[in-house]
């Protein structure tokens, strides 16, 4: 696979400064991976925005249905979605001009990396943001 996640330094350099976290696929189930990991991270200082169509509220925040309904900028698209799903989800990012494209642990597609990288994004694939944060600490 062509693809090549920003070093460890790059990581970290990232998680420092960016806090705004736009959470696709956030379950409102707290037994969910995607919301434990969003609540660690909101309880971390990261301002999180849950893009569940199916949910009104998660972690305390209004859901909204899509990327495209996220006012103001949005500096990290996390996305726990599966990995067919990732194009979609990086064009998304893409037309709302996101800094940084996130496929949580497990989660790779080439092509969604190729539309992420083509519209300027940084893209992080196959790893856990919580892990990452953790690991910069």
């Amino acid at each position: 696979m062509a693809f090549e996640n920003p070093s460890r330094e790059e990581i970290k350099q990232i998680l420092a400064t960016k806090k705004r976290i736009a959470v696709v696929g956030l379950s409102d189930n707290p037994e969910r991976t995607s919301y434990m990991v969003s609540e660690a991270m909101q309880r971390e200082g990261y301002e999180i925005i849950p893009v569940n169509p199916k949910a009104t509220e998660i972690l305390g925040v209004k859901a909204v249905k899509s990327l495209k309904d996220i006012e103001g900028h949005v500096d990290i698209v996390n996305v726990f979605r599966r990995s067919e799903f990732l194009p979609e989800v990086a064009k998304e990012a893409a037309e709302i001009k996101a800094d940084i494209f996130w496929a949580q642990l497990g989660l790779f597609n080439e092509e969604a990396y190729q539309i992420a990288k083509e519209a300027g994004m940084t893209v992080i694939m196959d790893r856990c943001i919580k892990v990452e944060h953790a690991m910069t600490k």
